[in-house]
Order: structure tokens, then C-alpha cells, then sequence
């Protein structure tokens, strides 16, 4: 057993996540101490928690094609780390699925993040992530301005609810995405550190 091991077996027993437990949803993250890229975002969706593979659909296919990688080359736990802002999926809203949790990231990300020392870039994928690491701020200002924030790196979430987001910002496809796989790019083929 890990410290990893042990900090996902607490998380699974945790009080807060019984009703998790009763669904039989098992926390849904990636961390490896070896991963040179993390991924922070919203929360799984109900397919990736169904499946328990994150980004698991059409927006992690987007996703991967931004980043630059391939399936395998995303899915190497050496590679990239995938941490949410909560680890179960919070069931559907109005439009999408529901915020993560309030006090998830606060309570699970410091020892998680704590082991995961050779991470060389930061991705935050949308407000809830950009807010809890970068503080106040607009999504847009935020991913305009992603450069600046090295080593995290806000960017617009892929879901097919920001198409129009994208289609208002065209500056993220044509500057922001080949920006982003560049980092990533660097991110992996950095050496350890000592």
C-alpha cells in the first residue's frame, strides 16, 4: 500500500461519501506519483463514473485532441494525473450535471496533491477549478490569459454546453489549444526531478 492507496481507501470510507458507497460509485481519479501533467476540472460525469474511466465521451475526445495525446498516452497514470474538484459524479441539473461539492477539493486535494511530485503542469478546466487555484477572476479573462498563470493552465471546459463560448472566443482554438499542447508537450518530456 501507498500513501495514495491509503488517502483513496479513506476518501471511500469517509462519511460524506456514503451515499456514494450505496450507489456503488468508487471515487474516480488518477494519481500517480510519477504523472508530469494534472488535470484539474468540474467532477466526473455519469458515464465516466458508470464506466470508471474519466473523460470517458465526446468531451474527453475533445479534451485529448487539445492536449495533443493520444488514448494511451492520456490514460498512462505516469503521464497524466486526473484529480476533480470531486471525485463522484453529482448527479444531473437543469443544464448538465450539478457543481462539485463544496469543501471536496479543500478536504482531499492537499494530501493527494502532497504526493505528486513530479508534476510539471497544471490544466484547470473551468470556473470551479480556476476559482479554487487561481482565485477571483472570468473563465475568458482566465484562459486568455493562460500564459501568465504557468505553471497551471486554465482552459474552457470541452463540454458540447461551451460550444458557444468557443464560437464567441475563436482566439482559443487558433492561439490557446496549440499553446496548450506545447506545454503539455514539454510537461511529459521533462526529466525527473532529483
Amino acid at each position: 500500500m501507498t500513501v495514495l492507496d491509503d488517502i483513496r481507501a479513506e476518501m471511500t470510507a469517509d462519511p460524506s461519501n456514503a451515499w456514494a458507497r450505496e450507489l456503488g460509485y468508487e471515487p474516480l481519479y488518477i494519481a500517480d506519483a510519477r504523472a508530469r501533467v494534472l488535470i484539474i476540472s468540474q467532477a466526473p460525469g455519469r458515464l465516466a463514473q458508470e464506466t470508471g474511466v474519466p473523460w470517458n465521451d465526446p468531451s474527453g475526445r475533445l479534451l485529448r485532441s487539445w492536449l495533443g495525446l493520444t488514448d494511451a498516452e492520456f490514460y498512462d497514470p505516469a503521464n497524466v494525473a486526473i484529480v476533480p474538484m470531486d471525485a463522484y459524479f453529482p448527479g444531473k441539473a437543469a443544464s448538465g450535471d450539478l457543481p462539485p461539492r463544496r469543501g471536496f477539493a479543500d478536504r482531499w486535494h492537499p494530501p493527494i496533491l502532497e504526493q505528486l511530485t513530479e508534476v510539471r503542469l497544471t490544466i484547470l478546466i473551468g470556473a470551479y477549478a480556476q476559482r479554487h487555484y487561481l482565485g477571483p477572476g472570468t473563465l475568458t479573462e482566465n484562459v486568455r490569459n493562460a500564459a501568465s498563470f504557468l505553471p497551471y493552465f486554465p482552459i474552457v471546459h470541452p463540454s458540447p454546453l461551451a460550444r458557444g463560448w468557443r464560437s464567441k472566443n475563436p482566439w482559443f482554438d487558433e492561439v490557446t489549444v496549440p499553446l496548450l499542447s506545447a506545454e503539455v508537450a514539454a510537461a511529459l518530456s521533462a526529466t525527473p526531478a532529483d
